[in-house]
């Protein structure tokens, strides 16, 4: 753990810590964008479709099972790659399942203590029926905490419905909830690879292509959202995937880099519950103040909102890596995310119409031309 990425033993090890979790990556990405077609037809057909107006900022008529062309990448992966045990077969039936019964919702739109109840029950399949547990944590100086069995049960349920609610939340804007989801996916493919955990490699793996895989058509601007069997295949997916990566170390620091890259889409949940607890409504009452929203009222496109959240998750996601000794990860993302951030701010300056008052640069520039 304490070795640093780009160190040579680091590098050396590469192939054998990370690679494995390429050709998941691929096939997933290259199968969900084959299916992503297939999903915007079946979506007319069946009406499975978002209605503009409202919180809706598109303009016409949207396709909505972007979830099942994701699943469908990612489980392709799996199947092909992971081997046949109880964590890789719990991870594709409890998201498999996801999917599916979220699929009703996006037809016919679940009541909201009707969805809370699917979210528990999943959640419930994967802690009870596949032991998807956080059994214990960490403490400084190597110490661990053994949880109790109904302690570990109700901590690892609430982190599953947590993932769930957050990717949901997050889905607001053209690219979002992928997007941030797969930046988190690469982020555990870093640290289970540091950890030589193969198996959660190749997970994250898949889960970070059939991201990238739907981004071809879900960047903004949009032709196909994810609807909430996306969100929460995502949600619970990279849930399990990361309670998995507890294995080997301490459960304080396995979480602790899926967290951080979450940490604004999680603190903006939060602050949602609260909000909307505090003007008696119900957590499940949609509104336009989540961050997101927030950001374009201000004046970024949806474009740029996905910069700042990406830039934000892949710096903290990065911050969360140094845990596991990646300490130059951060410094090459702190730059790359000043690039990105300088980018979004140049862009809505000149869409804003702003100017720098040079009148002698003006000058220069008349005198340059005259020769």
């Amino acid at each position: 753990m304490s070795s640093d990425f780009f160190s040579e033993t680091a590098l050396n090890n590469l192939t054998q810590h990370l690679l494995p979790g390429l050709w998941p990556f691929l096939v997933a990405a290259i199968v969900c964008a084959v299916a992503v077609p297939f999903a915007i037809v079946i979506s007319r057909r069946n009406k499975i479709v978002a209605q503009p107006g409202g919180r809706h900022a598109h303009a016409r008529v949207m396709p909505l099972l972007g979830g099942l062309a994701m699943y469908v990448g990612f489980a392709a992966a799996v199947l092909l790659f992971l081997p046949r045990d109880l964590s890789s077969l719990g991870v594709l039936v409890v998201s498999g399942l996801a999917t599916g019964l979220l699929i009703i919702d996006d037809r016919w739109s679940m009541p909201p203590w009707v969805k809370l109840g699917v979210q528990v029950g999943l959640s419930l399949l994967a802690v009870l029926g596949f032991s998807i547990q956080i059994t214990y944590v960490g403490l400084p100086g190597g110490h661990l905490i053994n949880f109790a069995a109904p302690i570990a049960i109700a901590v690892s349920l609430f982190w599953l419905v947590g993932m769930q609610n957050t990717v949901n939340f997050l889905d607001g804007a053209d690219g979002l909830a992928a997007g941030v989801v797969a930046i988190v996916a690469i982020v555990l493919v870093l640290a289970a690879g540091q950890l030589k955990q193969v198996e959660v490699v190749q997970l994250a793996g898949a889960l970070a292509g059939c991201c990238v895989g739907f981004l071809l058509f879900n960047f903004p601007p949009a032709r196909i959202f994810m609807g909430d069997s996306g969100a929460h295949f995502l949600g619970i997916a990279l849930g399990m995937i990361s309670i998995l990566g507890v294995a080997k170390v301490a459960v304080a620091f396995a979480l602790a880099a899926p967290a951080l890259a979450l940490a604004v889409p999680i603190a903006d949940t939060g602050w949602a519950i609260l909000r909307r607890r505090r003007q008696r409504k119900s957590v499940a009452t949609p509104d336009l103040l989540h961050i997101h929203h927030r950001l374009q009222s201000f004046g970024l496109d949806p474009r740029q909102t996905c910069y700042v959240f990406y830039t934000a998750s892949a710096v903290l996601g990065a911050l969360g890596l140094t845990l596991f000794g990646h300490g130059r990860v951060l410094a090459v993302v702190v730059a790359v995310a000043a690039v990105l951030a300088s980018t979004v701010a140049a862009d809505l300056l000149q869409h804003a119409g702003w100017r720098v008052p040079a009148p002698w640069l003006r000058r220069l520039l008349a005198e340059s031309a005259s020769r």
